[in-house]
């Protein structure tokens, strides 16, 4: 084998840093200071193994190389250039990818907390270690101007945040539409067209994503409590927890009756239960791929507001998943109960953190009135601010 090799003035072919042996004849070119040739005889090298190494350094860098018939010639010019190593160029990675026009990617909500501390209310939202908040809430009081009718919400988004800030937004618009359509009698069905139209409202914006509800209308001595999906609510009744809602999974006997009638079917997914293989809920607003097995209508139950009624939680499940419903109970009554100053916003602080420290994930959103999560507790002590005195 015969080739041609240029030998530039490297350290890298310096005759100290070789240590190897190579057996080859060298013929030089009518510039023996410029190139070198190197025969390779296999023959010769297996003969005489301990030969040694031969090298020639260049006097003159090549300026240039001319690749003919297999071998490599270097060719000398006026002005000699040497080879160096240069650094690669920077590359400019553009944002936006050249040629497809696909959505721009959503601002998330990456904030840590969010407080709130209301009249008679508290919302306490503390970011898990999901990438954003997908929760959210609403919290009207005052109510088409009567200081005796309030609006509470907790919206638990899946898929994105729009789902949940389209309802929180819109959800108590459409339940009062409701209520005034039928002159505030039949509460439990403007509560339950209130959920539908909102839901398909939402599902003509053509929009990503679902989000779970529990809401708490309060109107002239009324508690009509309603929810779609995991987020629950729960009262305090003489320091008794008491589940108002029940959790819409697709574990659930009748959600999973109703499901299969609808030709869908629940199966178990390391250890959650889902529908279709996908949603570990069973209603939401929202969520259009599923529609066809996945319900806005609500559960609804309305209770009158009487003293023994202490406090109202509302919360998503990344409180629900860690805390107990009497736990969650038995924090806060301590606070907000039989004291000259309810400590709303400290009981909703103390959920989020335990919620936390037992391994939630999930934003921990409440209203005492989150990760994600909510906590909302309405009125506080039996004395001065319970429900009913409160409204």
């Amino acid at each position: 084998m015969s080739c041609t090799v240029a030998i530039s003035n490297s350290p890298g072919f310096s005759p100290s840093r070789v240590s190897s042996s190579l057996f080859c004849k060298s013929s030089l070119s009518s510039s023996p200071d410029k190139v070198l040739t190197l025969n390779h005889s296999p023959s010769s090298s297996s003969s005489s193994p301990s030969s040694p190494l031969r090298l020639l350094r260049l006097q003159k860098p090549p300026s240039g190389l001319n690749r003919a018939s297999g071998d490599v010639v270097v060719s000398n010019s006026s002005s000699p250039t040497l080879f160096k190593r240069k650094r690669p160029a920077r590359l400019d990675i553009p944002i936006s990818c050249v040629g497809f026009s696909g959505p721009a990617t959503p601002v998330v909500d990456a904030r840590e907390v969010v407080e709130v501390d209301g009249d008679g209310y508290s919302v306490c939202c503390k970011r898990g270690r999901r990438e954003a908040m997908e929760d959210r809430y609403s919290a009207v009081i005052d109510l088409q101007g009567d200081p005796k009718q309030a609006f509470f919400g907790i919206f638990d988004g899946h898929g994105g945040a729009k789902a949940a800030e389209f309802a929180a937004e819109n959800l108590n618009k459409n339940i009062l539409d409701e209520v005034r359509k039928r002159d505030g009698k039949e509460l439990e069905e403007a509560v339950k067209f209130g959920y539908l139209n909102t839901d398909s409202e939402f599902l003509k914006e053509d929009i990503r994503g679902g989000s779970c509800c529990v809401t708490a209308l309060i109107r002239k001595g009324n508690l009509v409590v309603s929810n779609a999906g995991d987020c629950r609510a729960v009262m305090s009744r003489g320091g008794v927890a008491e589940a108002l809602t029940l959790d819409h999974r697709p574990s659930r006997d009748d959600e999973k009756d109703r499901i299969e009638n609808l030709g869908g079917y629940v199966d178990c997914c390391r250890g959650v239960w889902r529908l279709q293989g996908s949603l570990a809920v069973s209603r939401s607003i929202g969520d259009r791929h599923l529609k066809q097995w996945v319900t806005a209508e609500p559960e609804t139950k309305i209770l009158q507001i009487e003293p023994t009624l202490e406090f109202l939680i509302l919360a998503s499940d990344g409180l629900w998943e860690k805390v107990t419903n009497q736990e969650a109970v038995d924090i806060v009554h301590p606070l907000c109960v039989g004291v000259q100053k309810p400590e709303l916003l400290s009981a909703c602080r103390k959920l989020a953190a335990l919620s936390v420290s037992r391994g939630n994930c999930k934003t921990t959103r409440l209203i005492e009135y989150s990760s994600h999560y909510y906590l909302a507790s309405i009125g506080s002590s039996v004395e001065e601010n319970t429900l009913w005195r409160l409204y």
